[in-house]
């Protein structure tokens, strides 16, 4: 597998479910309401809720502050902004603290305008609760162009325009995660079977020794694993901006070197153009160098243009889904003791590092999704402060590669807000398809016809389909492994107990060795025992 691979697995349970809740800022000329546009705001529906359309809402009249932060009250100049909206700038304080000064002031509604593109409104509300004014994130630019276009006579509202009712985007999703799941169990039972076939130099039936690139996780390696993914996220949260560039890095290694595995498995099938070429004493089909070339330059070709939203994540996709099967594959579980220790440990690790890290941090901010999300837009971490960091309004912020992203083309502000995703994290397809590929290769073992495999599997769509309802119900991201991992747990060892192979499905391959032991042991005393009754 390599270090490039299990660097990448380190950071694959890095990103829960995020969505930017965004809606648009409608603007007019508050002396001639026939003219009027949109801009692309965000906002958090925790905090305020906003009507579905413009239609019969009510409009404020625009102050633009920008030559502020609103950080506190001898900032504001002498206006009067009584049942007025107002805009002001990001940065030196939190956006509550900005919401609470304009509210003290009569202020009807605040915008923060970010030079950094939209930010996320994400804050702690502990303490705030009296702040009952609309709160935003709106683009710089998006100010200066309203000025441009209706001068100082601005009339706003805001509206969030609704989803609609089915979102095509989540079943895409949906299919790519079972598949992956499904086929990644399937080729590490393949995997099964070829190890298991006997040598041509041999006529009796032996197992083959494992293939180099087959990694077995034990109790004890998944229990380090667990530190060094809590260590790795950690680092992420207080050193993002640099050690981004490193998964970047890692992942464009890992995920040539996955496609290129998954892509070579089918044409070693492919009976034509077995010709070889030598060189220094080493020699290669020429079919499976033009495939490295190929898989190489899809790695390199999303690593140029992994910011083009517009079709890069056709590539990212591709590319996850690739990876996403090699692991399951190669990283093989030796029984259901270590699935049990890993998806449990890791189901723990999600619901610490989302829910319970903000009762724990400064800001009330939950580290994973800080880490998921990048750096708070138009700050960053230096020391104990924050400090305010110049940046043009076209600057992007890298975001780990480590979900698959689908386009969400149904929603009407895309337009303005760019394009919205649906999201899954390699860690939520991963992680179960581990226990998948274990429940085959079990049935491979056992002759036990793919029943514990397909069962699995069926657990894990059911999972997933439990996670969407939430997400849609909930309105909020959600850690899918806090459904996943009871799903696929509980259905499993449901079927084991079923079966009567409870002990054999536990042990796993170390069940054979004990049972093997255990009768050799047998026979052992019954010699003896025969001898000593002679």
């Amino acid at each position: 597998m390599g270090l490039p691979g299990l660097l990448g697995l380190l950071v694959l349970l890095l990103w829960p479910q995020i969505r930017a809740e965004e809606g648009i800022l409608h603007a007019t000329d508050a002396e001639n309401s026939s003219t009027e546009k949109d801009y692309c705001i965000t906002y958090n529906s925790n905090w305020t809720a906003l009507p579905s359309t413009f239609v019969n809402a009510t409009y404020y009249k625009l102050e633009n502050l920008t030559s502020s932060t609103l950080c506190s009250a001898s900032e504001i100049p002498r206006v009067d902004l009584k049942d007025k909206a107002v805009v002001v700038m990001a940065g030196k304080c939190s956006i509550l603290i900005k919401g609470v000064i304009a509210q003290s002031n009569g202020a009807k509604l605040l915008l923060v305008a970010s030079k950094d593109g939209l930010l996320l409104p994400q804050d702690n509300r502990t303490g705030f609760n009296d702040l009952t004014i609309p709160l935003a994130y709106v683009r710089y630019k998006d100010v200066v162009g309203m000025s441009q276009v209706f001068g100082s006579s601005i009339s706003v509202t805001l509206y969030s325009p609704p989803f609609p009712p089915f979102d095509y985007s989540i079943l895409v999703i949906f299919l790519i995660s079972v598949f992956t799941v499904a086929l990644g169990g399937y080729w590490s039972g393949l995997s099964e079977l070829e190890d298991l076939r006997p040598s041509p130099s041999s006529d009796e039936m032996q197992q083959r020794k494992p293939k180099d690139e087959n990694v077995t996780f034990t109790p004890l390696t998944v229990i380090l694993f667990f530190v060094i993914c809590c260590v790795m996220l950690l680092l992420l949260y207080f050193f993002y901006k640099w050690l981004v560039y490193v998964i970047i890095g890692v992942f464009c290694l890992a995920s040539a070197m996955s496609l290129f595995n998954c892509l070579s498995a089918l044409i070693r099938n492919v009976p034509y153009g077995r010709c070889r070429i030598s060189c220094f004493h080493k020699s290669a089909e020429v079919r499976l160098l033009v495939l490295a070339a190929f898989c190489i330059a899809v790695s390199v070709t999303w690593a140029v243009f992994r910011n083009e939203d517009r079709w890069s994540w056709i590539l990212q996709d591709i590319l996850g889904i690739a990876f996403c099967l090699n692991f399951i594959k190669t990283l093989r579980m030796p029984n259901f003791k270590a699935c049990v220790i890993l998806l449990g440990l890791l189901l723990l690790y999600d619901v610490f590092f989302v829910f319970i890290t903000p009762f724990l941090t400064k800001n009330g901010e939950s580290i994973m999704v800080e880490v998921a999300a990048g750096p708070s837009g138009n700050t960053e971490k230096n020391g104990e402060s924050l400090v305010e960091v110049p940046a043009e309004s076209n600057v992007t912020h890298e975001k780990l590669p480590v979900v698959i992203r689908v386009p969400r083309l149904e929603y009407s502000a895309m337009t303005l807000c760019g394009m919205s995703f649906s999201l899954l994290g390699f860690g939520d397809i991963i992680v179960p398809g581990l226990l998948a590929a274990y429940c085959r290769r079990f049935d491979v073992r056992t002759s036990s016809s793919s029943v514990y495999f397909i069962s699995c599997t069926i657990a894990y769509a059911v999972g997933m389909v439990i996670t969407f309802i939430v997400l849609m119900v909930m309105k909020t991201g959600q850690p899918a492994l806090l459904y996943l991992v009871p799903c696929t747990l509980i259905t499993s060892s449901a079927i084991a107990w079923m079966r009567k192979e409870m002990k054999k499905f536990w042990n796993g391959g170390a069940y054979e060795i004990m049972e093997q032991t255990d009768n050799a042991a047998n026979e052992e005393n019954i010699t003896r025992g025969e001898q000593e009754l002679e």
